[in-house]
């Protein structure tokens, strides 16, 4: 057993997880708690940690957390393989998913130093205003299977440099790099700051509603977003959610197609298109259809499926045996509906690997944007392909679904990318660029795949602080 956090005093079950790739292979060992009084006590201390938290200055804060993520660089091999051994994918994605939490933390432990008070102009004689920002407190963190190490950080940095505290849920299928970073955490935080307690869904929706938190922020699905919204509404605390996507390339006109190809097809394909932002529908100008099919199918060809702690590996396994189900039957159903396979389309038998959850990479052609491949979030390597005659009807397409993530155009007309950006109605958009946002700009989206303050970059703010408007008279 690689990993075992299961010797805690707290009652619970124990779980163990393994490697998607040798299913039979036991990874981790941990306990989860179910418990009232248990997880009331833990929050208590936590609570106690925060409120001395708080009191630190904001710059010295930033600086605590910039030496963390400097110790948690120092260790990224070690939580890059406990993510490749749980969740599948290749080591070297691995390593940049833990260098990439890191970078976003470090930009948002400089913006502890940045916050201020703001002076606001007063509508009376010998009165000054003043807006106060606040930590919220102690806030729940709820994290998904498929970014075992950049989820936690992205959520644990704002908390921690604007003063709060955080108890992170991690997924059951992959939690051993939220207890390694908050092993690491124990060199450089307060006591009970920071903790990690997995526990059952609906325990954790229970505790969001009893009034445990000043807040929680939840990554994953929009139906399990919605019990916790409702969970968040019992006590009128507020939620950041980051829930589900079906994004789109709008390919219209390229100087350079192969550059637009490669970029849409690491777009799809990494993590195995087990992404919120992973481009899963190309629609494509009819004049360039058949270059693009073409050119993507190439490359799937390429593509090496194995273990990812195989140096050769391009793409690792789905994540667990229910979703590997889920995408294969998403398939199977956009297949009969009419769209048409072009490569994959399947479960596949990698040697050395002969129970591991690998699905091929797939290429669905004309599919009709009313059925599943058009609408539906496979959440896998699955790209749906369809033609366009007018912008017009590309910009139709590309909103129509009840998802608004992300969005990219492939154009150097001016005209189009103004219109791009004016008519697109998701949260992040792209020109000429594939959907890799950066480590300063907000992140979230709109309709079904997001509600409240979006993360990274200076927008979290608006989550992990309280604002307070001041009158001061003399």
């Amino acid at each position: 057993m690689k990993f075992d956090y299961s010797g805690s005093s707290h009652c619970g079950s124990v779980f163990e997880t393994c490697n998607p790739a040798h299913p039979g292979e036991r990874v981790g060992r941990y306990r989860e708690v179910n418990d009232r009084e248990v997880a009331d006590e833990l929050i208590s201390k936590m609570r106690k940690a925060q409120a001395e938290w708080s009191k630190v200055p904001g710059v010295q804060r930033g600086d605590i957390l910039s030496q963390y993520l400097a110790a948690v660089e120092q260790q990224v091999d070690r939580i890059a393989e406990a993510i490749t051994l749980e969740q599948g994918k290749p080591f070297k994605e691995s390593r940049n998913e833990v260098l990439k939490g890191c970078a976003e933390g470090r930009f948002i432990a400089g913006e502890a130093a940045r916050q201020q008070t703001q002076s606001v102009a007063a509508a009376r004689r010998d009165v000054r205003n003043l807006i106060l920002h606040r930590p919220r407190g102690t806030v729940f963190a709820i994290c998904p299977w498929n970014f075992p190490a950049m989820t936690p950080l992205r959520k644990l940095c704002p908390a921690i440099a604007f003063g709060n505290a955080m108890l992170i849920k991690p997924s059951q299928y992959t939690p051993a790099a939220a207890f390694i970073l908050a092993d690491i955490a124990a060199e450089f935080f307060p006591d009970n700051l920071f903790q990690v307690m997995p526990c059952p869904g609906k325990f954790a929706s229970e505790l969001v509603a009893s009034g445990c938190f000043d807040g929680v922020s939840f990554t994953g699905s929009v139906e399990v977003g919605r019990k916790v919204a409702e969970a968040a509404a019992a006590d009128l605390i507020p939620a950041q959610l980051e829930l589900g996507g079906k994004n789109a390339v709008v390919i219209n006109d390229v100087a350079d197609l192969d550059n637009c190809l490669d970029q849409v097809f690491s777009a799809a394909f990494q993590t195995g298109g087990q992404r919120c932002t992973s481009i899963s529908r190309v629609i494509v100008n009819r004049e360039l259809h058949q270059q693009v099919v073409a050119g993507l199918t190439a490359r799937i060809e390429n593509l090496a499926l194995g273990d990812g702690m195989s140096d050769e590996t391009g793409m690792g396994p789905l994540c667990h045996r229910e979703h590997w189900h889920s995408v294969r039957e998403l398939t199977e159903k956009a297949i009969n509906e009419g769209a048409s396979l072009i490569a994959g389309g399947g479960v596949d038998v990698v040697p050395g690997c002969p129970d591991g959850y690998f699905y091929k990479p797939t290429i669905l052609d004309n599919a009709d944007r009313s059925t599943t491949a058009g609408r539906e979030e496979i959440f896998g390597p699955v790209l749906a392909v369809m033609a366009y005659d007018t912008f017009d009807e590309a910009l139709v397409m590309l909103n129509e679904t009840r998802y608004g993530l992300t969005s990219s155009l492939f154009s150097d007309s001016h005209r189009l990318v103004q219109r791009f950006l004016q008519e697109s109605n998701h949260g992040m958009l792209h020109i000429n660029n594939g959907t890799v946002p950066d480590v300063n700009m907000p992140f979230g989206g709109t309709k079904a795949s997001g509600v409240g303050p979006y993360s990274v970059g200076a927008s979290v703010a608006a989550f992990y602080t309280v604002e307070q408007s001041a009158y001061l008279a003399w």
